[in-house]
């Protein structure tokens, strides 16, 4: 399989080869900011079953991050590869996907999904935009619900007891460093929600295991795609975070990071009964609506818990910072709200 380190190298020659049609041109433009991988929207011309946009995925500008980085691009280009075809969640069509021996550089051909556009995180989500989410998340964890066999998939992993200390040990000073950044800004109840969650982080983490599955990790509005004006249909993006873990995570991350807390109070019991309703229709059985909506409840850890982290070791910027606040005063209220400390 054909890897490649930069834009350069998607050659119409070797978009001919991986795409088994010809392709006469090809430009390419830098899309996004990048943190984690470089982006970039390709143009093309070629026969007619030639796509005529396609999103590039690559590693890090940064060849100095890559090895860090290398078990994201590694479950990214897995999940394409190995279990895309087996859940029903939206996400783009993979046209090619290769990844290198040492899991430092990769490249994956995704269709543009333009005009759909990203959610924003900021701003938060209508109604409608939650609900389509909430639905399409359970098209990830219903076909997998609770299945053995990912067990054995060598390239995901799960929280063991060890990793859940190793978690401790990172999660309380990331805590600190963050309540620093933002003093005078986080309000003093959420620096406490903060420390507490810090201090409940490691017996979390390994909490609630009878129930497990896909779990997307970072399934929040930066990483959904919107169809426009507010039609269903939304899609997944990001799997650089897939893992094993409790399903309920996902949502509960999804809507305690992207609703304010008046309306997520309000919408959060039907939403999750929605959510309930679409694993059933997946063919989940025995799981009943209040364990569901006690999982979400238990799961709300996951809103900080990646807040933090995503700020300790993502680039700042301006933007970032206000996003990262959004999200730590949103899911924090969460927690109080649903009182999920009392649940660890």
């Amino acid at each position: 399989m054909t890897v490649v380190s930069g834009p350069s190298e998607l050659t119409p020659e070797l978009l001919s080869e991986v795409l088994g049609a010809k392709v006469s041109a090809v430009t390419w433009e830098r899309v996004g900011s990048g943190q984690i991988g470089a982006c970039y929207r390709l143009r093309l011309d070629g026969d007619e079953e030639v796509p005529r946009r396609l999103i590039a995925k690559l590693a890090a500008e940064d060849e100095g991050s890559r090895a860090f980085l290398a078990p994201a691009y590694r479950a990214e280009v897995c999940f394409y590869r190995d279990l895309a075809s087996t859940v029903t969640i939206r996400t783009p069509r993979c046209h090619y996907g290769a990844l290198s021996d040492d899991n430092t550089t990769f490249v994956l051909l995704l269709d543009d999904l333009h005009p759909a556009t990203q959610g924003d995180q900021l701003a938060g989500c209508t109604p409608a935009q939650a609900a389509d989410a909430v639905a399409n998340l359970a098209g990830l964890h219903g076909p997998r619900w609770c299945d053995a066999s990912l067990l054995d998939v060598p390239w995901l992993s799960a929280v063991g007891e060890d990793d859940a200390a190793s978690l401790g040990e990172v999660f309380g000073p990331a805590v600190e460093t963050f309540t620093d950044r933002f003093a005078g800004v986080l309000g003093d109840r959420d620096v406490g929600t903060l420390r507490d969650t810090a201090a409940a982080i490691t017996a979390w983490a390994t909490g609630r295991q009878d129930v497990f599955g896909l779990v997307h990790g970072d399934y929040r509005l930066d990483n959904l795609i919107f169809p426009p004006g507010d039609a269903p249909g939304v899609t997944a993006v990001d799997w650089q975070t897939l893992s094993i873990g409790h399903p309920l995570r996902d949502l509960a991350f999804l809507l305690g990071t992207s609703l304010e807390p008046d309306r997520r109070a309000a919408l959060e019991r039907p939403l999750v009964g929605a959510y309930h309703a679409a694993l059933a229709a997946h063919g989940v059985t025995g799981y009943g609506l209040d364990a569901c909506f006690e999982d979400y409840r238990f799961a709300a850890l996951q809103g900080p818990l990646i807040t933090v982290l995503g700020c300790a070791y993502g680039a700042r910027t301006e933007r970032g910072d206000r996003m990262f606040l959004a999200m730590a005063a949103r899911s924090c209220a969460a927690i109080r709200d649903l009182r999920t400390l009392d649940l660890v």
